[in-house]
């Protein structure tokens, strides 16, 4: 099992680790609970270097990227960013992931807790002759993620960066310990969300100069358990749990988001317009509240009545509403807000009911 670089720093906070993807990652530190409230309320840290990365460089780097991934990344230029995913010849979600575009250079973030699944799937289609090269970055780069109220303020007294006009996915290039540095405005929580990409070199001192500046004013790091909840509040699907190989976008309301109709040919492209154009959509992703404490686990069944109508992909404890919510795919007729269906948990059934996406929203509702 791999170890992140920041491993005994996360240790003298507290952190209790378990595994994802192969990585010794924190899971906690102690308090889930307040360390979900210090991102909703406050400011909070994650590090999650261990996500896949990787740079494709040389003059063909966007055509050869165009021709196989979901969304068009040509009118992308240095600065900004979009979603895009890898399908399968039938249209299957086999990697999703963020699009930076630099002036010499794109990089892949894989969005989930996959290691460099991204890497591992485009690495076969970078023929000999093709002028672009692919490096994994997986190790080589860190990633912090700083969330809550107080992120912009955060980022810009460390930093010396302000990303509070910053539209979704567009960065900031900086410097930083005398390297390079970017300030990317992403989402995770529901709140202000801004990753910090920079060589591993640097992590330690980005590390340690945020919590200089940030502790006086609540900053709190957190693990994956709150992250999740998080996560599930904001209603953002994640590779891994909602986004798999028996999904198409369509179904996980990616239109418009991370594949595009009008691009021209790439895997799986041919289905994805079917969907659209003939409105063949099986099922959607949708969110649930359940009325019972009980967190059902990955693939939990959807009943409406005696009729199995779908799936949950992900659930947590949710501290904003004291109560269990979760993330699943019903079938298309069973997706109204509102709608009560059920879940089976140990052979025994739990009420849920449908709810629009996202659940939370910053000014509370």
């Amino acid at each position: 099992m791999k170890s992140l670089q920041l491993h005994d720093a996360h240790g003298k906070q507290g952190a209790v680790f378990h595994e994802v993807a192969g990585w010794s990652v924190p899971r906690h530190y102690g308090d889930p609970h307040a360390e979900h409230a210090a991102v909703r309320d406050r400011v909070g840290i994650a590090d999650l270097s261990h996500r896949g990365k990787l740079r494709v460089t040389g003059d063909d780097r966007v055509t050869w990227l165009q021709n196989l991934i979901s969304n068009d990344i040509r009118p992308l230029k240095p600065g900004q960013g979009l979603y895009s995913s890898f399908l399968s010849h039938k249209g299957k979600i086999l990697s999703y992931f963020r699009v930076y575009m630099l002036a010499d250079a794109v990089l892949l973030e894989d969005v989930g807790e996959v290691g460099d699944r991204t890497y591992q799937a485009l690495r076969k289609f970078l023929l000999f002759g093709t002028k672009a090269k692919m490096e994994n970055e997986t190790e080589s780069w860190g990633l912090l993620l700083v969330s809550g109220p107080g992120a912009a303020d955060l980022i810009e007294r460390a930093f010396a960066v302000n990303c509070a006009p910053l539209p979704l996915l567009s960065f900031l290039t900086g410097e930083f310990d005398g390297r390079e540095a970017l300030f990317v405005r992403t989402e995770e929580t529901g709140e202000v969300d801004i990753e910090i990409l920079l060589p591993a070199a640097s992590l330690a001192s980005a590390w340690e100069r945020l919590w200089a500046l940030g502790a006086p004013v609540g900053l709190r790091a957190f693990g994956t358990e709150a992250r999740e909840a998080l996560r599930l509040e904001a209603g953002l699907p994640r590779l891994g749990a909602e986004l798999t190989e028996e999904i198409v976008p369509p179904e996980a309301n990616l239109e418009g988001k991370a594949f595009s109709l009008s691009k021209g040919c790439y895997p799986g492209q041919e289905v994805v317009a079917r969907m659209d154009t003939y409105g063949s959509v099986r099922r959607r992703l949708v969110a649930l509240v359940l009325h019972d404490p009980v967190i059902p686990a990955k693939g939990a069944k959807l009943f409406s009545g005696e009729r199995e109508v779908g799936w949950i992909s992900s659930a947590a404890h949710s501290p904003s509403f004291g109560c269990t919510i979760a993330l699943g795919f019903p079938l298309r007729d069973f997706t109204s807000p509102g709608t009560a269906l059920a879940v089976e948990v140990e052979g025994q059934r739990v009420d849920a009911t449908v709810r629009p996406l996202p659940l939370y929203h910053r000014d509370g509702s």
